[in-house]
């Protein structure tokens, strides 16, 4: 039975620093992406064009926001799935 416990409480670590780590990362990823599409169109003023009521902008750059934090979400998910199941 102790062996059970011990497995439970690593488990539990293991998705709570999988979780923060998650977190600071998305953190992170919320931070450096902007400024990367930023380099990436240094004619187009994103936020200008958005606050200009601008659509198109808005949605090329909320989709591609979008995706990349979906796909952080993922890898986290991943992570802290395998952390559960101590591969």
């Amino acid at each position: 039975m102790p062996i059970l416990i011990d497995d439970v409480i690593g488990a539990v670590v293991y998705t709570l620093l999988g979780g923060v780590l998650g977190l600071l990362l998305l953190l992170l990823a919320v931070l450096v992406v902007p400024r990367i599409l930023y380099a990436l169109s240094p004619k187009i003023d994103e936020e200008k064009e958005i606050a200009r009521g601008n659509m198109a902008v808005a949605h090329y750059y909320g989709a591609i926001v979008q995706g990349v934090l979906i796909g952080f979400a993922l890898i986290i998910a991943a992570a802290i799935i395998s952390g559960i199941h101590g591969w």
